[in-house]
């Protein structure tokens, strides 16, 4: 019976001390880095958010003319607007909690200013005569 009671409880042991080794690898210069790094992340994204007005509707105009500048890009503006403008707001409150995935961003682009390049297709293109 007791050796029943044993694996159980060396399982929960391994299962405590695990993520408690893996934390001791970092350096706390890192940690703090990183934990900086998503604070300014989460401050700029609050106030830059609004700029996702302007860059969804020109995106979306890019994409799909007339109707993408007059309708659907306001739409998606207002929408990641507010989105960016929340996420900055998490980020810049939890900046210390190492989620999602040790600090990394919670929205990509991590930026406003990123992402504005047109989409470029990646099918490889199939020549003719091996030329």
């Amino acid at each position: 019976m007791k050796r029943t009671a044993f694996v159980p409880l060396l399982l929960l042991a391994v299962l405590l001390i695990k993520p408690l080794s893996a934390n001791s690898e970092q350096l706390p210069e890192t940690i703090v880095e990183k934990m900086s790094i998503k604070l300014s992340r989460g401050v700029a994204n609050t106030f830059t958010g609004i700029a996702e007005l302007p860059k969804q509707t020109i995106l979306t105009g890019r994409d799909m003319g007339t109707v993408g500048y007059v309708v659907i890009g306001p739409l998606k503006g207002i929408g990641m607007t507010l989105y960016r403008t929340f996420i900055g707001l998490t980020e810049t409150v939890f900046f210390a909690v190492p989620q999602p995935g040790y600090y990394d961003p919670m929205i990509e682009p991590a930026y406003v200013w990123d992402g504005w390049e047109p989409k470029r297709e990646t099918s490889p293109i199939i020549m003719e005569n091996g030329k």
